[in-house]
């Protein structure tokens, strides 16, 4: 069976334990067996790291250690998914540039802040996470991301939004991505801005991009154990 692994906690205003309750009941769902933990001590336990398919971070704001982090990534280059949403992932660690670096992008604003109306825009149709969904409206925080040149970018919003006013309206209009993926070592990396609050995910397409997200991402894990691969090919000699 499947192991995830749900690290929840850091800033309630995200609600952390509602949305890992969420994304619980999706993975139970799809198959996996699910644990939950309130301590990023968790991610030193080496071999419940090493036998997990999928980590999903639900944790704003923060601080982790070197020693953390670090166990983080080896689990996540030696294949193991890494899938989170909004600030449980990419505002999880201010301070900690080689979370930012994994992740793929960091949170810097959110203009208007929460009940700002804007549009996803779909960019990609033949990712396997996108296929098959179109644009659609929420209101919730707008997320302005600093992201990653690498990442494989399936989605998007613009700024600035008419409805909000503030001092980045003076730059032209620019596609900020919602939605992405990147590779670190053998994982796979999935990114959705949206998820302010856990009520979000009672709309289709935000939770359908997270399930598709986590599969996507856990698929990485089986490719890495089918072809019994390791990190050498990413270390120095």
């Amino acid at each position: 069976m499947r192991k995830a692994l749900i690290i929840q906690g850091g800033w309630d205003g995200h609600e952390p334990v509602q949305v890992s309750e969420v994304f619980a009941r999706v993975l139970r769902e799809e198959g996996f067996s699910v644990q939950i933990s309130d301590t990023l001590d968790t991610l030193l336990d080496k071999e419940l790291m090493q036998s997990l398919h999928l980590l999903v971070p639900a944790w704003t704001m923060g601080e982790i250690t070197a020693e953390q982090s670090e166990a983080a990534s080896l689990a996540v280059a030696s294949g193991v998914g890494l899938a989170g949403c909004h600030g449980g992932m990419c505002d999880s660690f201010r301070q900690d540039v080689n979370w930012q670096f994994m992740t793929g992008g960091q949170w810097v604003a959110h203009p208007g802040n929460d009940g700002t109306p804007y549009v996803v825009n779909i960019r990609s149709v033949s990712n396997p996470i996108t296929e098959g969904l179109t644009d659609f409206s929420v209101v919730s925080e707008q997320y302005y991301v600093h992201v990653d040149p690498v990442v494989e970018v399936l989605a998007t919003t613009t700024f600035p939004n008419p409805s909000v006013r503030g001092f980045h309206m003076s730059n032209p209009a620019c596609a900020v991505p919602v939605v992405w993926t990147k590779r670190w070592g053998h994982g796979r990396v999935f990114y959705n801005s949206l998820g302010h609050h856990a009520d979000i995910f009672d709309a289709y397409e935000p939770l359908e991009l997270m399930r598709r997200g986590f599969l996507w991402a856990a698929e990485g894990r089986e490719l890495a154990i089918s072809k019994n691969l390791n990190l050498s090919v990413f270390l120095d000699a």
